[in-house]
């Protein structure tokens, strides 16, 4: 995981240190049959404007594509999972999902190879309807995108799911209807047809992120 910080942050070692690990993790993954997910996350936190973050991003996509290119990583095997461009949390002045898709989109025409069959975008914190809603976005953004533009989220699918279900048997029926309801919209959302089905179910509007957030 990549911050950005004033100062100087992240260091052209930072950047070094993330993209070389994930490059030889990606190889040994494909020497051993399986198929790596590359996930070279740049952060929301901080204050940073989108156009910084877009900025970094780029930076560390570019870095990542050559590390794996130096490892001999078989792109056509692999899966990138990376955060969409937005602005820091702490900004103050939020990214809407047009802003998003049309800076994500960019940077990734701009870096990654044709060769990538899948891009999963992690949610980063974003609610469980702001991340469906941005990745509607990005799916219909006009534009050349050779990819796959699909949704590899974790609290942004499960919160409200695990919120139904609160660790009580008599509410697992409710939580695998909360459940269904999340897949199907980011579903939709990957394929650029998303209306607005999944604001019916417990999706939160709050932000889900945490500072410092680490798994």
């Amino acid at each position: 995981m990549i911050y950005i910080k004033d100062g100087g942050a992240p260091s052209e070692l930072a950047i070094h240190e993330n993209t070389q690990g994930l490059a030889r993790y990606a190889s040994i993954c494909q020497q051993n049959g399986l198929v790596p997910i590359v996930e070279p996350e740049v952060l929301m936190d901080g204050t940073h404007s989108i156009e910084v973050a877009a900025a970094v991003t780029q930076k560390v996509l570019a870095i990542q594509y050559a590390a794996l290119a130096e490892h001999h990583v078989l792109l056509e095997g692999t899966l990138l999972k990376p955060n969409m461009v937005r602005a820091g949390e702490a900004g103050g002045k939020p990214s809407g999902h047009e802003d998003i898709a049309r800076a994500t989109v960019r940077v990734l025409q701009h870096t990654v190879p044709v060769a990538v069959p899948g891009i999963t975008f992690l949610s980063g914190g974003m609610s469980e309807e702001e991340a469906t809603l941005a990745l509607n976005a990005i799916n219909a953004v006009e534009g050349k995108k050779p990819w796959s533009l699909t949704f590899s989220y974790g609290r942004a699918l499960q919160q409200s799911v695990l919120k139904a279900w609160a660790g009580k048997r008599e509410n697992t029926e409710e939580a695998q209807r909360q459940l269904t309801i999340r897949a199907k919209a980011n579903s939709e959302a990957a394929l650029g047809k998303y209306a607005g089905s999944g604001a019916a179910g417990a999706a939160a509007s709050a932000s889900l992120h945490v500072s410092n957030y680490t798994y």
